[in-house]
């Protein structure tokens, strides 16, 4: 089965091959996902954490401080596939941690890492299924918990025309905690045992209450950007190619109504920041990255578009929006996290296509807490209607934190199940 599997990925990793390499995925840590880890490095029988990117380390961020509260010394592997989440993970991981990436899914490749390795527990976050992985850690009696999990609309409907060979792998899977009970039903028609899993809820709702300590003074952010005391912005974040044009043509036209509206764009991946900033350029615009500012410089105040170039700062620039777009969602991507605008009580509008967030986005809309777009026409009506009824953004910011707090709990919920499996 081992063999079927590497040939499977083998064929797999060939056709993505050619765009691995346009796009430069083979980055400096990539000898990790080979096998290769530092010479030197022990491992005394660690509790390992996957989180794929940026989204699955910061949720991960809570459940890791609880943990290493129950076992104190206890050492902590965090594995990422992204660059971007591997930034994050060394942000939230501490000097005995080690961060790495996850081995590519070849058997004779994650034997040689969980040899060397030895973990007590995986933890993934969000349904990450490799069957190597989880049968190589099967093997070795290794307790695997699925935390966060979900299975999309996309993810399920390739898992059903597999269901045959997957089946057996997913019940190798000790416990799943799931986020919804779609998502419960959707591994029983998987063929997972019901004993193996249990709805805890959505961590991302536990992480979108950031502590007013860890973000920068607001007044700071504002004087980074040149905003005075009537100053206004607009947030496009977590934006994808075909989204930055529809967000500054909107942006032109909304000048007009609302003259010195500032805006600032933070594309979901930070190396795409030049070529956002060549679309600003050809839009009119001189666009400043905020990487290449310093506070109260003078001349922020004239300029019009920012692009966010640096990691884990988004957050901090949430407080000074007045409006915010989230990206992912007028392209098929499956949207973005909402929830972090929202908790810091900022009206969030985004597009259609938000299935990655089908459940949030549906409360959110049902509770009148966002409003949804479809068109590049729409955004800049939506957004033109919240800065000229100053009361509506409020009501939608007092329900989303309603929601948001209505909806918190579900790392301890997760925290709870690992803690017995390790007892």
């Amino acid at each position: 089965m081992f063999i079927f599997y590497d040939l499977i990925f083998l064929l797999i990793s060939l056709i993505f091959l050619p765009l691995y390499l346009f796009k430069g995925k083979f980055h400096q840590g990539f000898s990790a996902r080979l096998g290769i880890l530092p010479k030197g490095i022990h491992f005394n029988r660690p509790i390992w954490i996957h989180a794929v990117s940026v989204g699955e380390a910061a949720v991960i961020k809570g459940l890791l401080l609880s943990l290493k509260k129950d076992f104190p010394g206890k050492q902590f592997v965090i594995s990422t596939v992204t660059p971007t989440g591997n930034h994050i993970a060394k942000n939230i991981a501490r000097d005995e941690d080690f961060v790495t990436y996850l081995p590519l899914d070849f058997s004779f490749i994650v034997k040689k890492v969980f040899r060397q390795v030895n973990p007590q527990i995986m933890i993934i976050a969000e349904t990450e299924i490799w069957p190597n992985l989880i049968s190589a850690l099967f093997k070795q009696k290794v307790p695997i918990v699925i935390v966060n999990g979900r299975i999309s609309d996309h993810s399920f409907r390739g898992y059903l025309c597999l269901k045959f060979l997957l089946k057996p792998i997913f019940n190798k899977v000790t416990f799943f905690c799931v986020q919804s009970e779609r998502d419960k039903q959707r591994l029983l028609e998987l063929g997972v045992l019901a004993e193996k899993i249990r709805v805890t809820g959505n961590m991302k709702f536990d992480v979108s209450l950031p502590a007013a300590n860890r973000l920068a003074p607001q007044e700071e952010i504002k004087n980074t950007l040149g905003l005075d005391a009537s100053g206004k912005l607009l947030i496009a974040a977590s934006t994808h190619p075909g989204e930055e044009k529809i967000v500054l043509d909107a942006y032109k036209a909304l000048l007009r109504e609302i003259p010195g509206l500032k805006l600032l764009i933070a594309p979901r991946h930070p190396q795409r920041s030049k070529e956002v900033a060549s679309q600003a350029t050809q839009a009119g615009f001189n666009p400043v990255f905020l990487s290449k500012i310093a506070i109260d410089e003078a001349q922020n105040s004239q300029a019009q578009v920012f692009i966010l170039d640096l990691i884990g700062q988004l957050n901090n620039f949430f407080q000074a929006a007045d409006v915010v777009f989230m990206g992912g969602s007028l392209v098929k991507k499956g949207g973005h996290n909402l929830l972090e605008p929202a908790a810091l009580g900022k009206p969030v509008i985004f597009g259609p296509q938000m299935f990655n967030f089908r459940d949030i986005s549906f409360l959110f809309l049902n509770n009148q807490a966002a409003i949804m777009v479809h068109s590049q026409d729409e955004l800049g009506e939506q957004i033109k209607y919240l800065f000229a009824h100053p009361d509506k953004a409020r009501q939608m910011a007092q329900v989303s934190r309603k929601l948001i707090l209505e909806n918190t709990g579900a790392t301890e919920r997760n925290r709870q199940v690992i803690r017995n499996l390790l007892s």
